[in-house]
């Protein structure tokens, strides 16, 4: 029988996972909890709490607070904006903020993700954080999809059932989906700096032992539902009506009532002449639905923007674009060169530039210089959708202010 590696590491000497990232994906990811001690040694948190709810009064924020009453065990939710005069009223127990998308409005938390780059970044969802006075939690609960919990500010203690098959019943009195029945195998209080990667499927409850910030890197794990009802809206939208069912190989049927075999061999050739087998267009389908799967917002599409020329002698005087927070980026390999995905839409140009503007969430007049023709092209069309902002227009401000 083969040992199972260990469900707790110390990361001081190899942060952030305490291994090689590719021991780490081959022993734990969607396989096994593990719980890194010091996977950021000595972090200290670049937000204060004051400043995460400052955030939820935000209108674009999406926010929510949960507030659990222990003596009735309820549970109330609640989602933002809020006003700024309904924090300092609260209690100093038993309740819990949480801001989606932080890493959208705050550099310093987007900075994070760079330790995760043994992952996809388009797999990578969002950093949320959570406030949590003293007791506060959000109940026992269980996630469809990988998250790295990072204890940024004060001690949270964890609890998760990593049994072979935990009960996954969820109570029918209360707006949370929360566990009717949770039996914690592990126990633990995280401090800073510690963190906790749970796959999909993990029961799990967090308790604030002190006032904290959770830190969640969270995955995008679209369903299967979600998979195919994008697919299917696709083929709907470019299928040729001349595509229909036939049957010139009718016979005489021995019932004229029955849908035969021969008959539902037909309808599969029919459906199998919508699929989308050439691996280009299926790609491009992808592509475009995972760069705008469960966006909190998007890229606004400028008034004014600059024309192809007026943004070369812009950035030839030294401007800097600057990619705008919501906007998603990722790429694939083509027949020809490459696609880039920009928050849904489809770039084609060479794999170089599709590589280098993936990954530029800034580019100066020497990043655009390394680009082909394809390749400016594209980042024209990018700043006309608002994708990226050049500093000093009217639409800079609305940058800010994501």
């Amino acid at each position: 029988m083969n040992k199972l590696p260990p469900i707790e590491v110390d990361a001081t000497k190899l942060p952030p996972l305490g291994m090689p990232p590719q021991v780490f994906l081959r022993d734990y990811w969607q396989k096994r909890p593990l719980l890194i001690r010091n996977a950021f040694p000595g972090f200290v948190s670049p937000i204060e709490p004051g400043d995460l709810a400052g955030l939820a009064c935000e209108e674009a924020a999406l926010s929510r607070l949960i507030v659990h009453d222990r003596n009735r065990d309820a549970w109330s939710v609640r989602s933002g904006p809020f006003e700024e005069d309904e924090f300092p009223g609260m209690p100093d127990h038993d309740w819990t903020l949480l801001v989606q998308d932080v890493d959208k409005w705050d550099p310093d938390i987007a900075a994070l993700l760079e330790a995760f780059a043994f992952l996809p970044r388009w797999r990578i969802d969002d950093i949320m954080v959570s406030f949590a006075a003293t007791g506060g939690s959000v109940g026992a609960h269980v996630d469809q999809y990988d998250v790295f919990l990072l204890q940024a500010h004060g001690h949270r203690r964890w609890q998760i059932d990593a049994s072979p098959n935990p009960p996954l019943a969820f109570r029918d009195d209360v707006e949370l989906k929360l566990l009717r029945q949770f039996s914690p195998t592990h126990d633990w209080v995280l401090a800073p700096g510690d963190m906790l990667y749970l796959p999909p499927g993990v029961p799990h409850h967090g308790v604030a032992e002190d006032p904290c910030l959770t830190f969640s890197v969270g995955m995008r794990a679209p369903s299967a539902a979600e998979l195919i009802g994008d697919y299917l809206d696709t083929l709907v939208a470019d299928a040729d009506e001349a595509i229909r069912y036939q049957d010139r190989d009718l016979a005489a049927p021995t019932d004229p009532n029955e849908i035969d075999a021969a008959a539902m061999g037909r309808v599969v050739e029919a459906l199998n002449a919508l699929r989308m087998n050439d691996p280009d267009r299926l790609g491009e389908w992808f592509g475009r639905f995972i760069t705008t799967y469960r966006s909190a917002g998007e890229a606004a599409v400028p008034e004014l923007a600059p024309d192809h020329a007026e943004l070369e002698t812009a950035l030839a005087q030294g401007a800097v674009l600057q990619r705008h927070p919501m906007t998603r980026m990722a790429w694939r390999r083509a027949a020809r060169g490459a696609v880039l995905f920009a928050s849904g839409q489809a770039l084609p140009m060479s794999v170089r530039d599709a590589r280098a503007l993936a990954a530029a969430a800034e580019l100066d007049a020497a990043a655009y210089q390394t680009l082909g023709e394809q390749g400016r092209q594209a980042v024209s069309a990018l700043v006309t959708s608002g994708h990226y902002v050049l500093p000093g227009t009217d639409d800079d401000d609305e940058f800010d202010a994501a």
